[in-house]
C-alpha cells in the first residue's frame, strides 16, 4: 500500500472497492477524530455550507453595486456565484478522487501538503486559512456587538453603555457555544442559521422596496461618483467585497464531516447552499441599490436609519432584523472557530482516552475559551476591523477560493493544456491573481482614507 500523509486517512483496497470507506480511528489525530467526525449527511453539509457563506456581510452588496453600477455590478455578483460554485465543486471532486485512491484528506492544509508539497500546507495554506477563519470570528464578534448596541439604542436612546461592552456580551454567548464538541454537533444550529439568513434577507428586501416606494423615498441616482481613477479603484474594492461575501475557507473541513461514501454528497450540499445564495444575495443587492442608488452605505441598514436621525422604518423592524442577524452571527462564529478547535484538539487531546474524559475536556475548555476571549478583545479594541477584513479578502479569500482549487485540479488530474477545463481553470487563476494585487492596493487605500477615524476601543 502506498504511503500517505499522517493527517490523511489510509484506506485498504477492499474498502475502496465496496465504496464503504470509513475512518480508522487508530490512524487519526485528535483533531480529526474528535472535531471532524465523519457522520453527516448531504443535508447537514448544506447547512454547514450555508452558514459559512451566507451572513450579514450581504448587507454590503448594495454598496458594492453603487461602486460598479447596474450592469457591471449584477455581472460581478453572478460571475462570483458561478465561479465559486465551480471552484468549490472542483475542491470536492479532488477530495473524492484522493479518497477513492485511499487517501481521504480532511483539511485544507492536508490537500495542499499532499498535492503541492509539505511546505505549501505548513507555511502557506495553513496560516492563510487560520488567518481568514479567525479574522471572520473577530469580524462576526464586532458585528454582533454592533447589533446588540443598535437594539439597546432603539429602546434606550440616552443609554451610556459603550460598544466594547456589547462586544463582551456577544463574546460571552459565543464562549458557551464554542464548547460544542465537534463540527457535526453544529448541524441543528446551522439549520436554524439557514432559516435566520432567509428571514433577515426577506426583511431587508421588503424594507428596501417599502422605502423605495414611499413618500420619503430618496432621490435615485445610479451614476458612479468620483474621478475616473477613484471610480476604477472603487470598482476593484467592490470586487474584493463581492469576493469576500462568497468566501468560504473551510470547504475541505466541511466535506470531512460527511459520512462515507462521500461521492456526490458535497454537490448536493452546494446546491442547497447556492439556492439560498441566489435567494438572498440578489434580492438584498438589487432591492437595496434600487432604493438608494449611489447613496447606498457600507451596510444597507445604515440607510434605513435615515440621514437626519429619523428612521425610515418602524423600530420593530430594526429590532427583529437585528435579533435575527445577532443569532446567526453566533452560528457563524462557532463554525469559523472549527479550524482553531481542530488544531487545539490535535495538539492537546489524547486519542487513547475518551473525548469526554477529564483529560480531554479540561484542555478543550481552556483553549477554546482563550480563543474566544482573545477574539472578543481584538473585536473590542479594533472596531474598524471591517476595513482590515477587506484586505484579508483580497490576500486570503481570493487565493483560497479562486486560485488554489484550480491549481489542485490541474495538478491532480493533469488535463491536456489544450482542453477546455485546463483553459478555464488557468484563466480563472490568472484573473484572480491580478485581482489579488489590485484588490489589495484598493483595500490598503481604503484603510488609509479611513485611518483618521481609527481609535482603539472606539464607541462606533
Amino acid at each position: 500500500m502506498e504511503t500517505v500523509a499522517p493527517n490523511s486517512i489510509n484506506i485498504s483496497l477492499s474498502d475502496k472497492e465496496t465504496g464503504l470507506v470509513d475512518s480508522d480511528p487508530a490512524k487519526l489525530d485528535a483533531g480529526a477524530l474528535f472535531v471532524l467526525k465523519s457522520k453527516g449527511s448531504w443535508l447537514h453539509c448544506g447547512y454547514h455550507l450555508t452558514t459559512s457563506i451566507v451572513g450579514p456581510v450581504i448587507f454590503s452588496l448594495p454598496f458594492a453595486l453603487s461602486l460598479l453600477g447596474w450592469g457591471p455590478g449584477i455581472l460581478c455578483i453572478t460571475l462570483a456565484a458561478l465561479v465559486t460554485f465551480y471552484s468549490y465543486n472542483l475542491l470536492s471532486v479532488v477530495l473524492e478522487h484522493h479518497a477513492q485512491l485511499g487517501n481521504r484528506q480532511l483539511r485544507f492544509r492536508d490537500m495542499a501538503a499532499d498535492i503541492l508539497g509539505q511546505g505549501w500546507g505548513k507555511y502557506f495554506v495553513g496560516p492563510l486559512q487560520f488567518a481568514i477563519c479567525y479574522g471572520a470570528v473577530i469580524a462576526s464578534t464586532l458585528l454582533g456587538g454592533q447589533s446588540l448596541k443598535f437594539i439597546y439604542i432603539v429602546y434606550n436612546p440616552n443609554g451610556e453603555m459603550k460598544l466594547y461592552q456589547f462586544i463582551t456580551i456577544f463574546g460571552a454567548a459565543t464562549l458557551v457555544l464554542a464548547q460544542m464538541p465537534s463540527f457535526h454537533s453544529l448541524r441543528h444550529i446551522n439549520l436554524v442559521s439557514l432559516i435566520l439568513c432567509l428571514a433577515y434577507s426577506a426583511l431587508v428586501t421588503a424594507g428596501s422596496i417599502h422605502i423605495g416606494n414611499s413618500e420619503n423615498a430618496p432621490d435615485k441616482d445610479y451614476s458612479i461618483n468620483g474621478s475616473q481613477g477613484n471610480r476604477a479603484l472603487g470598482a476593484f474594492n467592490a470586487i474584493s467585497i463581492i469576493s469576500t461575501t462568497y468566501g468560504c475557507g473551510i470547504i475541505p473541513e466541511i466535506q470531512a464531516t460527511l459520512a462515507t461514501p462521500v461521492k456526490g454528497k458535497m454537490l448536493k450540499g452546494l446546491c442547497i447552499c447556492y439556492s439560498v445564495i441566489v435567494t438572498t444575495f440578489f434580492s438584498v443587492a438589487i432591492s437595496g441599490y434600487w432604493a438608494f442608488g449611489n447613496e447606498a452605505k457600507g451596510i444597507i441598514l445604515t440607510n434605513f436609519a435615515g440621514d437626519d436621525g429619523n428612521p425610515l422604518l418602524p423600530s420593530w423592524f430594526f429590532l427583529i432584523t437585528n435579533i435575527f442577524t445577532l443569532l446567526q452571527l453566533i452560528a457563524i462564529n462557532v463554525i469559523y472557530l472549527q479550524p482553531t478547535n481542530e488544531l487545539f484538539e490535535k495538539w492537546f487531546a489524547n486519542t487513547k482516552m475518551d473525548q469526554f474524559s477529564i483529560r480531554n475536556v479540561v484542555p478543550r475548555l481552556i483553549f477554546r475559551s482563550l480563543s474566544v476571549i482573545i477574539a472578543t478583545f481584538l473585536a473590542a479594541m479594533l472596531p474598524f476591523f471591517g476595513d482590515i477584513l477587506a484586505l484579508f479578502g483580497a490576500f486570503g479569500i481570493i487565493p483560497l477560493d479562486f486560485i488554489l482549487p484550480m491549481l489542485f485540479y490541474n495538478v491532480t488530474f493533469k488535463p491536456s493544456k489544450q482542453s477546455l477545463i485546463f483553459c478555464i481553470n488557468t484563466s480563472i487563476a490568472t484573473v484572480s491573481s491580478i485581482l489579488v494585487a489590485i484588490g489589495g492596493v484598493a483595500s490598503v487605500r481604503q484603510i488609509v482614507l479611513d485611518a483618521k477615524t481609527y481609535s482603539l476601543f472606539a464607541n462606533m
